[in-house]
């Protein structure tokens, strides 16, 4: 049985080309990427104990061993990081942890206030699982008529994963769906990620489990949305951890003058107060 460690070492030396690391081309291979060979080298350890870590049957590399691994993969500084998080999550898992359950809904009132500060903006409090905790009224505006705030406890992932008008919505679904899937690892605690992600998983499909699999760690560009009014809008994502409560509060701003002035038009339609959810 494989761990989330190795299956992220597996899945980046797959995508990962020889040439890229100034290895020379070896010829056709049985598999796409690095070979086990190539990257046991240049990591220093053998292709043998390389081979455990993939499959799961070695769960506590050494962080000298994780580095070299990151070393020798090429990471970036978010790809280290999470390469980090799973060798501690799957050195973890031998260990007895509490049963998964739901996180907490609340939020601490300073960090409703913050929010309320941020009005008339377009701001939310959510968690790594996509609930959204709080929002400002320009929040449900932009995303009025899009489905994503018809439920009770609204919860972004479970939107992208399941409801067919979040394709149209985002107008760059895949790379919203990669990232929402990336955060699932990320969640309140290992416990709630296991429990929300055993909730959606049924009525997600592959869709959602080839991409946790993946561990694409995503570039989080511009957020394109097309509203139902028509407008296209286009927002950039500034995203404040509150991490005593592993909530943040991210904050939308417009990247141009026309999503500035179609924000402002659908602002003017609607108008209502800070919304918070427990």
């Amino acid at each position: 049985m494989g761990t989330p460690l190795g299956d992220f070492i597996r899945a980046r030396r797959d995508s990962t080309q020889p040439e890229s690391l100034g290895l020379p081309e070896r010829g056709r291979r049985r598999s796409p990427g690095l070979r086990r060979q190539d990257l046991g080298a240049r990591a220093g350890i053998s292709v043998e104990y390389l081979t455990r870590i993939e499959q799961g049957r070695d769960r506590n590399p050494s962080v000298a061993v994780v580095n070299a691994l990151a070393d020798a993969l090429g990471l970036d500084p978010a790809e280290r990081r999470h390469l980090r998080y799973l060798a501690k999550i799957t050195g973890g898992e031998c260990v007895a942890r509490p049963r998964p359950a739901p996180p907490s809904r609340q939020v601490r009132p300073s960090l409703l206030r913050t929010l309320r500060l941020l009005e008339p903006g377009i701001a939310l409090v959510t968690n790594k699982l996509g609930d959204v905790l709080a929002r400002t009224a320009a929040f449900e505006t932009v995303t009025s008529g899009s489905g994503l705030l018809d439920t009770d406890t609204p919860n972004l992932t479970r939107y992208v994963f399941t409801d067919p008008r979040a394709r149209t919505f985002f107008a760059d679904w895949d790379e919203v769906a990669d990232e929402q899937a990336f955060d699932l690892w990320l969640g309140p605690s290992v416990e709630t990620s296991e429990w929300f992600t055993a909730e959606l998983a049924p009525l997600a499909g592959p869709e959602l489990t080839r991409r946790l699999n993946r561990h694409v760690v995503p570039r989080r560009g511009v957020l394109r949305l097309n509203h139902p009014s028509g407008h296209e809008l286009r927002l950039l994502r500034e995203v404040l951890d509150a991490s005593s409560d592993a909530q943040q509060l991210v904050v939308l701003l417009p990247e141009d003058e026309a999503t500035a002035e179609a924000v402002d038009l659908l602002r003017g339609r609607s108008h209502g107060p800070l919304r918070a959810i427990s």
